[in-house]
């Protein structure tokens, strides 16, 4: 029997009851429509780096997304939801296509993206998105969601608010033909790459340097480097008022009138440490303390435990609530 753990980037996962290959649109549609007219419970799956799967399993059917092809209208580019997104950055960084070069080296697929509004060192793909097509499991319905209908916030759409809703089939992303950058504004990138903040950068330039920062934190997939195997950043930035952030944290405005804060921030004050765990086991990274580690003999039971107890200890501290990014399957929080 397929352990799910096989597919994702954490390695942790028990068994499927049922897998699904799918590599057409419509095989993807049919799969997950025919196992919802059965009552069976769909976990769709693509590049698994942001979900944690319990070890017990999953009951019912795993539909794997392995549908591919780009095509382009102009200045948009329509993608199916299988397709690796680094590949893609790499092929727009590669063609002079603006707007999604700082989120280089992010494992995972296309699908994932509006869902979580995937963002890094300035950019998020909210700034890009068109549309996004998809299957309504309500109705059967294929059809295209809007971004303004999309409700993108931080880390975060009403795709991920209403989970199981919706499943992406696609994704077009508004991506102009230039030679240089966004403007940079993430003061970490812009150092590397020698400018000021608000200034742009050749393309390839901006890639070299994120890929540079992201494999420094252990968040460029590489088989050699355990601290890759990971969930990326497993808590997201909390967003509080301004009062409510403590001295010495950092604090970047949001457009409501809060603050953006660090979750790594809070972790380390908390007392927190790069590498603490088990070495064989569930550990926080060696290079992150954002991101917990398998080390090859981790349960997700370990690294869920792992967790609560980070959130706690950061709640105590702080009276500050961690909220974990990755998607849990069969597995509760807190």
């Amino acid at each position: 029997m397929s352990q799910i753990g096989e597919w994702t980037t954490l390695g942790l996962g028990g068994p499927a009851r049922q897998v699904v290959e799918t590599v057409t649109e419509q095989e993807l549609v049919e799969a997950v429509t025919e196992a919802d007219a059965r009552g069976e419970p769909v976990l769709v799956l693509a590049g698994g780096s942001n979900v944690v799967v319990a070890d017990q399993g999953f009951a019912g059917t795993v539909v794997r997304v392995h549908t591919s092809g780009v095509t382009h209208d102009d200045d948009v580019l329509h993608v199916a939801a299988g397709e690796p997104w680094d590949a893609f950055v790499a092929r727009c960084v590669e063609h002079g296509r603006a707007g999604i070069e700082c989120l280089s080296g992010i494992p995972g697929s296309i699908g994932a993206t509006p869902i979580q509004n995937v963002g890094a060192y300035g950019q998020d793909v909210a700034e890009t998105v068109v549309a996004v097509r998809i299957l309504d499991r309500r109705t059967g319905e294929v059809g295209e969601m809007g971004a303004s209908e999309c409700g993108f916030a931080y880390r975060s759409s009403v795709l991920k608010r209403a989970p199981g809703r919706w499943v992406v089939l696609g994704v077009s992303y508004r991506l102009p033909h230039a030679d240089e950058s966004r403007p940079i504004r993430y003061a970490e990138l812009a150092r590397t790459l020698g400018v000021s903040v608000g200034a742009t950068a050749p393309l390839a330039s901006v890639r070299e340097a994120v890929l540079a920062l992201r494999r420094g934190k252990g968040m460029v997939l590489d088989p050699a480097d355990p601290d890759t195997r990971s969930a990326g950043s497993f808590f997201t930035n909390p967003i509080l008022a301004l009062s409510e952030v403590p001295e010495g944290a950092p604090a970047w405005p949001e457009p409501d009138g809060r603050v953006k804060t660090s979750a790594a921030w809070f972790i380390e004050q908390a007392g927190f440490r790069r590498g603490e765990g088990d070495p064989d086991g569930i550990a926080i990274s060696s290079k992150h303390v954002l991101a917990l580690t398998n080390r090859g003999n981790g349960t997700a039971e370990e690294l869920l435990t792992t967790a609560r107890r980070i959130a706690a200890g950061v709640r105590e501290t702080f009276s500050v609530e961690l909220v974990p990014e990755p998607v849990f399957v069969g597995l509760p929080w807190p």
